[in-house]
C-alpha cells in the first residue's frame, strides 16, 4: 500500500484549460469544466488559462493557474518579486483600482444571494496606500538546514511551509524590508531552531517585535538581540508561553500608541488586537462619526469595542457611550485609554456577546445609536436586543461579507430596519479579504 501511495504522489499534477466566468467571494476565478464548477486561484474573469487541479470533489474542484493563454485587461504585473510563492497576498495580479470593484461586487453579491437585498446604495470605497500598509503581522520563523538559513515571513500558497522570501512589500518598511536582517539575527542565536514566530506591532513612532521563544536565551543571545534593537531602532520583547509572559528584552519600553480622529490617542500592548491598516482605520472612524452625526443627546452602544477604537472618538461628541467586549484584559485597557484621554462619559463592560446577555446591567438601558464591529462569525445573537434598546441607527462594521449579509437579513426582514447604505473599506489591499460597513435605520 505504501509503495502505491508513493507512486501516486510522484505523478505530475493533472492540468486542464478553462475560460474564467466570474470571481468567487474569496477572489478565485470561477470556471466550469466537465459540467463541474472549478475555483481557480490566480485567474481573472474573461481569461483563458491553463490550471492544475489541487482538489477534486463530487460537486466542485479547485486549482491554480499555471499559464495565462488570454489575459484580462485588468491583469497587472505583481509588485512583489515573491508573489508567485508567498501566500500573504492573493490579488496582486489584479489592478488595485479593479480590486476595489471586485470587492464591491463580492459585497453586493452576498447581499443579493444571502439577504435577498438588491439595489443597495454604495458609499465610495475607503482606500489608502497599496504598499507598506500593514502595521500588524505574525511572521513565521523556521531554521531550514537545507536552505542554509532561517526563513522569516509567511507561508507558501496552499502549503504549510514557509515561503523563502527576502522582503515583503505590504508590510511596513521597518519590518518588510528587513526580513533578511531578521533571518541573520535569528541565525546567530543559540536557539535559532526554538523560535517559531515573531509578532509585529507598529505604532505611530515605534516598531515592536515579540519573539516567541521555546527555550531560554543565553547571555550571548541577549547581547545579540540588544545590539539589533539599538541598530534597527526597534523594541524587542520575548514571549515564553502565553500573552502574560511577554516582557521587554531590556528596560521599560515607551507605550505603543497611535492617533485617532477627535484628538484621541489609543494606547496598546505589543500583542493587543488593533487594526492592521492605520490609514483605513482612521478613515473608517471618520465615516462612522460623519454617518452617526453624534451630539450630546445621543446615548451610544459600541459592541465588540476592543480597546475603544470607536468608543473613544465617539465619546468626544456623544452624550454617553457604553463599550462592551468579551475580553477582561481588553476592557481593562479600554478603561485606561479612556482615563488617559480624559473621557468620563464612557462605561465599559465585559460580556460574551455570542451568548445570552439579557441579565447584564447595560442591556437594561436605552441606546438610540448602536455600532457593531464583530469578528468573522458576525453578531446574530445580539441583534434581537436592538428594538428593545430603541436603536434608531445601527452601524455595522464587518470583516466577513457573508455574515454581514446573513445579519442584514435578520435586521431587515425580522427586526424592521432598512439598509440605507453600505461600502467596502480596503483594509487589506492585494488580498481578497473584504472589510465593509453598513448603515441600518428604523
Amino acid at each position: 500500500m505504501a509503495r502505491r501511495r508513493n507512486r501516486r504522489k510522484n505523478l505530475p499534477p493533472e492540468t486542464a484549460t478553462a475560460t474564467i466566468e466570474s470571481l468567487a467571494h474569496d477572489g478565485r476565478g470561477v470556471a466550469h469544466v466537465d459540467d463541474k464548477a472549478v475555483f481557480i486561484a490566480g485567474a481573472l474573469p474573461g481569461e483563458d488559462v491553463v490550471f492544475e487541479y489541487s482538489k477534486k470533489k463530487k460537486d466542485f474542484a479547485e486549482g491554480r493557474v499555471t499559464e495565462v493563454l488570454k489575459a484580462s485587461d485588468d491583469r497587472v504585473e505583481p509588485g512583489c518579486q515573491h508573489y508567485s510563492i508567498c501566500g500573504g497576498c492573493s490579488f496582486q495580479h489584479l489592478d488595485p483600482e479593479k480590486q476595489i470593484l471586485a470587492k464591491q461586487g463580492i459585497l453586493l453579491d452576498q447581499f443579493k444571494s444571502i439577504a435577498k437585498l438588491e439595489d443597495v446604495e454604495l458609499w465610495p470605497a475607503l482606500t489608502g496606500p497599496f504598499w507598506g500598509y500593514r502595521h500588524r503581522a505574525r511572521l513565521g520563523v523556521k531554521d531550514v538546514v537545507k536552505k542554509g538559513r532561517v526563513l522569516v515571513g509567511f507561508r507558501e500558497k496552499a502549503s504549510p511551509f514557509l515561503a523563502e522570501i527576502e522582503k515583503c512589500e505590504v508590510l511596513h518598511p521597518s519590518v518588510g524590508q528587513r526580513l533578511m536582517d531578521l533571518s541573520s539575527l535569528i541565525g546567530n542565536l543559540s536557539i535559532k531552531d526554538k523560535i517559531p514566530q515573531i509578532e509585529v506591532s507598529i505604532c505611530d513612532s515605534r516598531t515592536a517585535l515579540v519573539f516567541r521563544i521555546l527555550e531560554s536565551l543565553s547571555e550571548e543571545d541577549i547581547a545579540v538581540l540588544k545590539r539589533f534593537e539599538v541598530s534597527a531602532d526597534v523594541d524587542i520583547y520575548t514571549q515564553s508561553k502565553g500573552p502574560d509572559t511577554i516582557v521587554p528584552l531590556s528596560g521599560e519600553k515607551a507605550p505603543l500608541s497611535y492617533q485617532l480622529p477627535n484628538n484621541v490617542s489609543l494606547f496598546f500592548g505589543p500583542s493587543d488586537f488593533v487594526q492592521v491598516n492605520v490609514d483605513i482605520n482612521r478613515s473608517m472612524i471618520n465615516r462612522a462619526l460623519e454617518t452617526l452625526a453624534l451630539n450630546e443627546n445621543d446615548n451610544v452602544l459600541d459592541l465588540f469595542c476592543g480597546l475603544g477604537n470607536f468608543t473613544l472618538p465617539m465619546a468626544r461628541v456623544a452624550g454617553h457611550v457604553t463599550g462592551v467586549e468579551g475580553s477582561d484584559e481588553l476592557i481593562i485597557r479600554a478603561k485606561q485609554n479612556a482615563d488617559k484621554n480624559g473621557l468620563d462619559n464612557v462605561d465599559f463592560y465585559t460580556a460574551n456577546l455570542m451568548e445570552a446577555v439579557a441579565e447584564e446591567p447595560w442591556t437594561k438601558k436605552k441606546y438610540n445609536k448602536v455600532l457593531i464591529d464583530p469578528p468573522r462569525l458576525g453578531a446574530k445573537e445580539i441583534l434581537p436586543y436592538l428594538p428593545k434598546w430603541g436603536a434608531e441607527q445601527v452601524l455595522y462594521v464587518s470583516c466577513n461579507p457573508s455574515t454581514l449579509a446573513r445579519d442584514s437579513a435578520i435586521l431587515v426582514n425580522e427586526l424592521g430596519y432598512t439598509l440605507k447604505k453600505a461600502g467596502v473599506m480596503d483594509m487589506f489591499p492585494h488580498t481578497s479579504h473584504v472589510e465593509s460597513i453598513a448603515l441600518f435605520e428604523k
